[in-house]
């Protein structure tokens, strides 16, 4: 028997006619996750991929393909020729000594799809002949059709297919099927997650990092970097691009209220932001906004931002639980550098009591005291661009 993934897409099935370019590309991913474990090669039978593994580690090549978007599901799997009755009897019968091993008590039950309808046997019979040939050449196993400890499930198509497990994907659509956004990445729990949800929607991400060295340390710059690198695990390469904010909010402090501080450094992010995403060819922009999480993300504050920037601003978790972002965050591994005790810019000239229900026209009327667009260009200027993958970690 060889060893074979089955690899299951939800989603991209209700595509129509443009079905095979979603398929096209999900297969892309999938052998270029890989490409650093050996050669790959995705084949597609009746909307399910196969690839072969034998010889290759079976959970580190199943821990790659899962994080690949547009997948729900794969399964480890035994594939041999099409024979009579009798082979599929003999070799799922091997298959469940070796998945159930000695363990004793153990029920179970055997699912049948005949995908080839040229084998003579229909689903039922074959299930049922199956499951009783196993049950007659095993000790301590049980039939349970209703809530087994384990299902065997026997598929027959070019090759008899026989797996136990269904290892659940992330679901979604192939990265890079809708455009390229530009992700606000900082330091924090939210905006990997932000990231992580528009790539799962199919959306490449390109990411701006701000930062205000020297009043903010290295170390708060590389746990970035370290978060980029976890996302790239899902969403591939990503151009990482650092901004210094200081010279701007060092204007800001000395010519504008106190409390507009931080209002007024949100809006010169999301015009930068735009700035390089349009430099980029990024259709929108990404944010961990969260509907009254802090004082700039009121809805008059996210009004107020929004009128600095003509590009889309999507925000995934406007309306989510802080709980369910942390949920999610551990779920992706980002959580725990998310936590790590170093600042970020927005800890900078931090007013006492920020504006909570900004209004763009009082707001306007600061900015005129500032060079606005000097400010932009010179930011743009002094960016450091940084590509990371998860190969370089």
């Amino acid at each position: 028997m060889n060893k074979v993934l089955i690899i299951r897409y939800g989603e991209i099935i209700l595509k129509g006619l443009n079905r095979p370019y979603f398929e096209k590309k999900l297969a892309k991913h999938i052998e270029a996750n890989l490409r650093d474990l050996g050669t790959f090669k995705v084949r597609k039978s009746n909307a399910v991929f196969f690839l072969d593994i034998d010889g290759y580690d079976e959970k580190e090549v199943i821990e790659r393909v899962k994080k690949v978007f547009g997948i729900v599901s794969v399964s480890p799997t035994y594939a041999f020729k099409v024979g009579d009755i009798e082979d599929i009897c003999n070799e799922a019968l091997k298959y469940t000594k070796e998945k159930i091993g000695g363990d004793k008590d153990i029920t179970f039950k055997v699912e049948s799809r005949r995908s080839d309808k040229r084998y003579p046997l229909k689903s039922p019979e074959i299930a049922r002949l199956v499951g009783g040939y196993i049950l007659n050449n095993m000790e301590n196993v049980k039939v349970d059709v209703h809530n087994p400890d384990v299902v065997i499930h026997v598929d027959i198509r070019d090759q008899v297919y026989i797996y136990s497990e269904k290892i659940k994907g992330y679901g979604g659509l192939p990265l890079g099927t809708n455009g390229k956004a530009m992700l606000l990445l900082s330091g924090g729990i939210d905006s990997p997650v932000a990231g992580w949800m528009m790539a799962k929607r199919g959306v490449e991400i390109e990411a701006i990092h701000y930062h205000s060295y020297p009043f903010t340390s290295e170390r708060a710059k590389e746990k970035v970097i370290d978060l980029a690198r976890k996302l790239s695990t899902y969403c591939g390469k990503i151009k990482l691009h650092c901004v210094n904010l200081l010279p701007i909010q060092k204007e800001i402090n000395e010519k504008c209220p106190e409390e507009e501080m931080t209002i007024l450094s949100r809006r010169f992010m999301m015009k930068i932001a735009e700035k390089l995403a349009v430099k980029e060819s990024c259709n929108a922009l990404i944010t961990g906004e969260n509907i009254g999480q802090v004082a700039s993300q009121t809805i008059q504050g996210l009004t107020v931002t929004n009128a600095s920037v003509d590009i889309p601003v999507f925000r995934p978790l406007i309306a989510f639980d802080k709980i369910d972002i942390m949920d999610i965050a551990r779920k992706i591994d980002t959580y725990e550098t998310s936590i790590l005790p170093y600042e970020d810019c927005c800890t900078v000239f931090l007013p006492k009591r920020p504006v909570t229900k900004p209004k763009v026209d009082r707001i306007l009327i600061s900015e005129q005291r500032l060079d606005v667009d000097q400010l932009i260009e010179k930011a743009v200027e002094t960016v450091e661009v940084i590509e990371i993958s998860v190969e370089e970690e």
